[in-house]
């Protein structure tokens, strides 16, 4: 006779296939390996079948872990929809929700209004992680990915929550310095506060120019994945950065910054991006249809880098 499956153990392997760690996996659940190790060994006795190998640099999932972790997934929508069904018939939905964004935008901007959405929905648990590169949401395990910039994959539903554009800016003392550029052209022998952020091509600015786009190769002695370090660096006078309106508009309002070549910007518009499978998910419309009241009380360019 076959014992019982537990969707909890259903739940642990398919963290552990997609972490190829046990350790891993332990960390995102918020519990111990031995306790995963434990959910892991009562999962492949109910099954009677090996679903995972372990070497020594990692986990491997079997074949008929492969098997087990295309079902898993379906019963686990499944149940998490039907959980937050009911929950949204009791006016609260319900269940886990993990969100991924990038950091300057995540702690500025993402974070406050989840702060907020938790407030409204307490029966939601939010895990949020910043990240300084594009999230493939399905294989990742994410349920949203609240991101800047229109490259999205066509198996993705994207919303638009905000209309958004990048501006070339750079302190008053630098442009005094090294003087301003006229032309695109001139950026070349500019220093250049590069960002290797998520969707940014390193070294490579994408521009426009009413419906014109023009690429400009750009280089400095400074650059870094995190964009408010590339903006302190041009606050301080260390060259010319490509950033969102919403970080450096207080700054150019201060004159602390000043916008460059203001014929040309970047489009970045903010984007609620979900798997396909999720587009009926409750607990998923109601965050996206949350942040997007918060994005329209918020002034029109507030997108991130």
């Amino acid at each position: 006779m076959h014992k019982t499956l537990n969707n909890d153990d259903l739940r642990v392997f398919t963290v552990v296939a997609r972490k190829a760690s046990f350790a891993a996996a332990a960390d995102e659940l918020g519990t111990s390996v031995a306790y995963v190790s434990k959910r892991i060994r009562l999962l492949e006795e109910a099954l009677a079948v090996k679903l995972l190998q372990r070497t020594t640099r990692r986990v491997v999932v079997t074949e008929e872990g492969e098997r087990v972790f295309h079902w898993a997934g379906q019963i686990l929508d499944g149940v998490d929809q039907l959980v937050q069904e009911v929950g949204l018939t009791k006016g609260s939905p319900r269940g886990t929700l993990r969100i991924s964004t990038s950091f300057g935008f995540g702690r500025n901007v993402v974070a406050p209004m989840l702060s907020r959405m938790h407030e409204q929905y307490p029966e939601l648990q939010l895990r949020l992680e910043v990240l300084d590169r594009l999230v493939d949401v399905a294989a990742e395990g994410f349920d949203l990915d609240v991101r800047v910039g229109d490259e999205i994959a066509p198996h993705l539903i994207a919303r638009r929550l905000a209309s958004n554009r990048r501006v070339l800016c750079a302190a008053p003392a630098y442009l005094a310095r090294r003087g301003t550029p006229r032309t695109l052209a001139d950026l070349a022998g500019h220093d250049c506060l590069v960002i290797k952020e998520r969707d940014h091509p390193f070294g490579v600015w994408r521009l426009r120019s009413g419906a014109q786009q023009q690429l400009a190769k750009v280089t400095g002695p400074l650059s870094t994945n995190h964009g408010e370090i590339a903006v302190q660096w041009a606050v301080d006078g260390r060259g010319i950065v490509l950033r969102s309106l919403w970080d450096v508009a207080p700054l150019l309002q201060s004159g602390a910054l000043v916008q460059v070549l203001p014929a040309y910007d970047q489009q970045a518009d903010v984007w609620a991006v979900y798997p396909a499978r999720l587009t009926t998910s409750a607990k998923v419309r109601v965050c996206v249809e949350y942040l997007q009241s918060c994005f329209d009380a918020l002034p029109q360019s507030v997108g991130a880098a």
